[in-house]
């Protein structure tokens, strides 16, 4: 089966697609998916547009048109954790919907997206990559290491670090730090982004496998949008690279 990837913007979908063995193009729903070999892997690589309802259509897609198995979502985040800094980077072990459940007393209490408490409760909270998937995946990067990220793209001169969490995903684009601090302190998550989550319930949907891998190109504060104007295309390299590792695997 071909690998679905997928990227929200044209900075991520740019490092992937020059080195596409490109062998068709279709246009479907105002995307062009593109069918090719990387890594000597069959993909199909589509650039979604921002947020939960564009990933959501073209992992729909990506699955149902193109029989992908399974989808990626490569490309670029906010950092959470306080232990991270730009350039390093977050592979998902789950993907939580931070926008999704009951407003109460004028505060958004977390819930499963898709789910209210009183009408059809569970205890699931965001949605898990599957275990053989993850395991395949955290074997493959034992040992590895990327180049450093240059002071120029907001590194550290030294290799980027390069963990597993919990990746939050909503339809905002955060330049809080009281909100960066909450998310962090109440969900956990190392990264927050746009797409994730909702690529992820979909292939749970339809019993696929996914993953998201996210590089850091701010720290989703006060200077958010400045940095990921400044660092968002050295960054998004960053995790093109882990995902053409990755692919011989996936």
């Amino acid at each position: 089966m071909a690998v679905g990837i997928v990227c929200a913007i044209p900075q991520e979908f740019q490092h992937l697609e020059r080195e596409l063995v490109a062998e068709a193009r279709e246009s479907c729903a105002g995307r062009t998916f593109a069918r090719g070999r990387l890594e000597g892997r069959e993909v199909v690589l589509v650039e979604a547009g921002i947020g939960k309802v564009n990933a959501a259509l073209v992992t729909t897609l990506l699955i149902a048109r193109f029989g992908c198995d399974p989808v990626v979502l490569s490309g670029v985040a906010g950092g959470l954790d306080p232990n991270l800094h730009i350039g390093d980077l977050v592979i998902a072990e789950r993907a939580i919907q931070h926008d999704a459940g009951v407003i109460e007393q004028e505060r958004l209490q977390v819930y499963q997206a898709g789910h209210v408490p009183f009408f059809n409760p569970t205890e699931q909270l965001g949605f898990t990559v599957p275990e053989a998937l993850l395991a395949r995946v955290r074997a493959r990067l034992q040992g590895f290491t990327l180049p450093p990220l240059p002071r120029r793209a907001g590194g550290a001169d030294r290799p980027p670090a390069l963990v597993f969490g919990t990746i939050l995903t909503g339809d905002q684009y955060l330049h809080c730090e009281a909100t960066r601090e909450r998310l962090f302190r109440e969900l956990g998550g190392q990264a927050v982004e746009m797409e994730g989550a909702a690529l992820a319930q979909v292939a749970e949907a339809f019993g696929v496998g996914w993953l998201v891998i996210r590089a850091l190109s701010d720290l989703a504060g006060r200077d958010a949008r400045f940095d990921f104007a400044a660092f968002v295309d050295q960054v998004a390299q960053s995790s093109a690279r882990v995902l053409h590792h990755l692919l011989p695997v996936l």
